[in-house]
């Protein structure tokens, strides 16, 4: 292994083919990982408890359907921990090149699973074990699309190009709850039961493929290639640093050093308040769309006097939105900051949590589809589109992977794995809706709280070592 004191190509060096590439590589895979869960989350809310828990009542079916749901963000968590690290040691691009696999060749394979009826109890073990792999998998893919695209995105356009990894949720919501609205409104109870709830997830293979050869094709960040540690693609310990400098000539010693105190300052200023910072932003986005995104498709579909179709379909009309929400609230926080577009968007979704749920019960079809996809688009999708950028701000470059990946994940598992469980177990306790209004507000609360004690990282030089909190 070389040393040189010369700064890797920073940004500039990158073509507007790279960032093309970088960006349809982010808006892919993440697209292909809300596609895989949001698939399974649609299926579970619908299917799933007839198909692999058919021995219980329609409301625990529900319950025992969202709990396997929120398996996946176990694993996710676990995933986090070790992709991150990995992400931030050898570089985003190959680890990215792992998650996708794992994420998409376990979502085939769920449509491949036997029923209960074929072998019984070994059908939901294996349901839970692919979710397992599932989840390992996609615990770093959005963290890691995230920095990879947020450090390859020009300073002026950050926010706008950043926001394409949130487009990509927002697509791959698209694609899932499109395919169930086409099965549910064409196909019977029985030919969905029999073979139409596997079409979905078997199709996601072609995406895979597709996102395999583009990731292949995709160069290192070129933040990471730029940090004062990183020697020949791969980021060196502190102790692997003084050994470097002690092995060093007279003429790099000097240089050696004070990248050494570089690194050493930046790892001294973590303290930790960017981490719960940036968990507070998460909760609000992730909490928001575990119960409109996942709970409120089941609920409304065993609990309203709707066809099963109208909540999906409303999910596909917001996505549809959110193709011109998720741009134009990153442009919003390139024009004005982060901070001031994040408060108004989370005091908003405050503001509208009741007069949606009342909606949601008690307005006709079309007024329960225009509650849901302006719930969609304000707290979820615009929240996200925030999120995106100004998570990936908060970290310094040593750990920005690992600590986006492990914020993003922890956050999902206390709000978007378990926030579905809250919900049906309170609804069902008060055969009401408004515990569901209630989560809504708490979520959306906790991120205003955060955006507020949150410094404006709008414009943040990404190759710094040090968070900004």
């Amino acid at each position: 292994m070389t040393h040189t004191t010369q700064a890797p190509p920073g940004p500039a060096t990158r073509t507007t083919g790279d960032l093309a590439r970088a960006a349809v590589s982010g808006w892919l895979g993440t697209a292909l990982e809300f596609m895989d869960f949001q698939l399974y989350s649609l299926a579970a809310a619908v299917v799933f408890n007839k198909i692999f828990f058919p021995d219980v009542s329609p409301a625990i079916g529900l319950i025992a359907a969202m709990a396997t749901y929120g398996v996946g963000y176990v694993a996710r968590l676990a995933g986090a921990v070790y992709f991150g690290r990995l992400g931030d040691r050898i570089g985003r691009r190959k680890v990215l090149l792992v998650t996708i696999v794992l994420m998409g060749a376990s979502t085939t394979l769920i449509g491949a699973l036997p029923s209960y009826g074929a072998i019984g109890i070994a059908a939901p073990c294996l349901l839970v074990a692919l979710r397992l792999i599932q989840g390992f998998g996609a615990g770093a893919e959005i963290a890691g699309a995230t920095a990879l695209l947020t450090e390859y995105a020009p300073v002026r356009r950050r926010g706008l190009i950043s926001s394409l990894v949130s487009l990509g949720t927002n697509s791959g919501t698209l694609a899932a709850s499109g395919l169930w609205a086409v099965l549910l409104g064409t196909l019977s109870d029985s030919q969905l039961l029999s073979w139409g709830w596997r079409v979905p997830f078997l199709s996601s293979f072609l995406l895979l493929v597709f996102a395999v050869w583009l990731r292949s094709r995709l160069k290192e960040s070129p933040v990471f290639e730029e940090r004062p540690d990183v020697v020949d693609g791969v980021a060196l310990s502190r102790k692997e640093l003084k050994e470097l400098e002690d092995g060093a000539g007279a003429e790099g010693a000097a240089a050696d050093r004070e990248a050494r105190r570089a690194i050493e300052a930046g790892l001294r200023q973590r303290k930790g308040r960017a981490f719960f910072l940036a968990l507070g932003l998460r909760l609000g986005q992730a909490g928001n769309s575990g119960l409109v995104q996942t709970f409120l498709v089941g609920y409304i579909a065993t609990s309203v006097a709707v066809n099963d179709s109208v909540p999906t379909t409303a999910i596909v009309y917001g996505s549809l939105l959110g193709f011109a929400t998720v741009p134009f609230v990153g442009m919003l926080g390139d024009r004005f900051g982060r901070r001031p577009v994040y408060l108004a968007v989370t005091a908003l979704t405050a503001l509208l949590a009741v007069p949606m749920m009342y909606t949601v019960v008690h307005g006709g079809t079309a007024a329960l589809t225009l509650a849901m996809v302006v719930g969609l688009n304000c707290g979820v999708l615009g929240l996200f589109a925030l999120e995106s950028v100004t998570m990936a701000e908060l970290f310094g470059s040593r750990t920005r992977f690992t600590q986006l990946a492990l914020a993003k994940e922890l956050g999902g598992i206390l709000t978007t794995a378990a926030g579905p469980v809250i919900a049906a177990s309170l609804t069902a306790a008060t055969h009401h809706w408004w515990p569901i209004a209630a989560m809504l507000i708490a979520y959306s609360l906790i991120t205003f709280t955060a955006t507020w004690f949150s410094p404006e990282t709008k414009g943040r030089d990404l190759v710094r070592l040090e968070d900004a909190a």
